[in-house]
């Protein structure tokens, strides 16, 4: 008899959290106007609303803090982290900065400007901010398959070739880089083959145009090209992460994520042009070219997190975990982005509350009867996440609309995740009654979904 599956680690801390009434959760969240990202964490049960920043670190990491060197130049943690880099990705040149939004801000403030197209897979929400305020357009050439969250396909964040090329040639001029997301985010937490990188590499190549990863979760799409990509079957992660990048030019890396620590991001590049310029952004906004905004501790851990998580049993591990989640929540007969992601779930909300219209934001209103269900706190990538057209200033409702329970990495238990499941069936089963959704009463111009203060219908 095989033995059942189990985590690759054990548990050596714990921090307590509490559970709230549903007429606690009814008042914080008219305190909040309805924008969860206004709760107090201390308000939430089970908290989803992103992987960032929040996993747990393991015991060397840990051990890796005590061990940092705080020198403001020149630094050997600094040197520790670029090791490590160097190694997975092949980039020569680093440039810490203290999370992956930093990262982006440093390199875009030298490679676009106004009025320049920047195209690629889904954009994310810092991505695309960082794109449009700087009164550039985000192009999303990502398959049109993606939109279909119940068709089963292996890499949904793949990126349109004849989408791409079509852009390169009517914007050549204008177009500094393609930026591709692994995994694509905004899709749903879905990856990218290699096959996939391998054709916009030859395509950026015959529109000398340079290639960027937005690299957040680089060793998640890692995992799913060793798992369902078969020529690759055999390699280890290390060595799939290190061709994936054979085929960038640039990476931002918010190492919040797939390097699982509290705080953190790089840029790494092969060039030189770039590098040069955004040392002297990367002083001014962040801080000095050894450090960029981060302890030395942090770079340490850094270090170790990004050696552990490009290992198979620690991603395995966290994936399979999406996967249990899943599979509870295809027992109740749930709708989310097919196949499970890497990083979270993704609810198809206007497939559950069936009779709020997409005026009214479904996955918004769905995020807040979680969270009144339950004290689930997860997070809107949909219609108010897509803001508004920067041109015609109308609500964008041509992308999915999900809720995206993201799960932090070794933080929550099998346990956790069918608490979810029930709850998330408990709204199911009453989607019926629900027939009204949120409107906006206030809004930034960029990213308003941090900030937006929404009404109840």
């Amino acid at each position: 008899m095989d033995l059942p599956f189990a985590e690759s680690w054990k548990i050596k801390m714990i921090e307590p959290i509490r559970k709230s009434a549903r007429i606690e959760r009814e008042q914080w969240l008219k305190e909040a106007h309805y924008n969860v990202f206004q709760l107090k964490a201390e308000h939430v049960y089970i908290d989803l609303i992103t992987d960032s920043g929040t996993g747990a670190m393991s015991d060397r990491q840990w051990a890796s803090l005590m061990i940092g060197d705080e020198s403001y130049a020149g630094a050997t943690s600094f040197f520790k982290m670029k090791e490590t880099i160097n190694k997975i990705t092949g980039f020569k040149y680093v440039l810490p900065t203290h999370q992956g939004r930093a990262a982006e801000n440093v390199l875009f403030s030298c490679l676009v400007k106004a009025g320049d197209y920047i195209p690629g897979n889904s954009q994310f929400d810092t991505t695309k901010g960082h794109i449009e305020s700087r009164k550039a357009f985000a192009i999303d050439c990502t398959i049109d398959e993606a939109l279909d969250t119940q068709l089963e396909l292996p890499f949904k964040g793949n990126v349109d070739i004849r989408k791409l090329e079509k852009i390169l040639i009517e914007h050549n001029e204008k177009i500094p880089f393609i930026i591709i997301t692994v995994t694509n985010n905004t899709a749903g937490g879905q990856p990218v083959s290699m096959q996939n990188l391998r054709e916009v590499n030859k395509l950026a190549k015959k529109y000398n145009k340079p290639v960027l990863f937005d690299s957040a979760r680089f060793a998640e799409n890692a995992y799913f090209i060793k798992k369902r990509e078969k020529d690759y079957a055999d390699k280890t992660i290390k060595e799939i992460c290190r061709e994936m990048f054979t085929y960038a030019d640039g990476m931002t890396m918010s190492a919040k994520k797939d390097a699982i620590v509290n705080m953190g991001g790089f840029i790494a590049t092969n060039i030189e042009e770039w590098y040069e310029q955004a040392k002297v952004k990367g002083i001014i906004f962040e801080g000095y070219i050894t450090y960029g905004g981060m302890n030395g501790r942090d770079m340490n851990a850094l270090a170790v997190g990004l050696d552990e998580n490009t290992e198979f049993e620690n991603l395995e591990t966290r994936i399979k975990q999406i996967e249990y989640l899943a599979s509870r929540l295809d027992e109740f007969e749930i709708p989310y982005q097919r196949p499970a992601g890497g990083h979270a779930i993704f609810i198809d909300a206007p497939k559950v509350l069936i009779n709020v219209p997409k005026e009214e934001f479904p996955a918004q209103t769905l995020t807040v009867e979680l969270y009144l269900e339950a004290g689930i706190r997860g997070c809107e990538i949909g219609y108010i996440l897509a803001d508004r057209d920067p041109v015609t200033r109308e609500n964008r409702f041509g992308c999915n609309d999900f809720l995206r329970l993201a799960i932090p990495r070794r933080t929550y238990t099998n346990n956790h995740m069918d608490v979810v499941a029930v709850a998330l069936k408990n709204v199911f089963d009453r989607r019926n009654s629900i027939t009204r959704g949120m409107s906006i009463e206030w809004e930034a111009e960029v990213m308003r979904h941090f900030t937006v203060k929404l009404k109840r219908l």
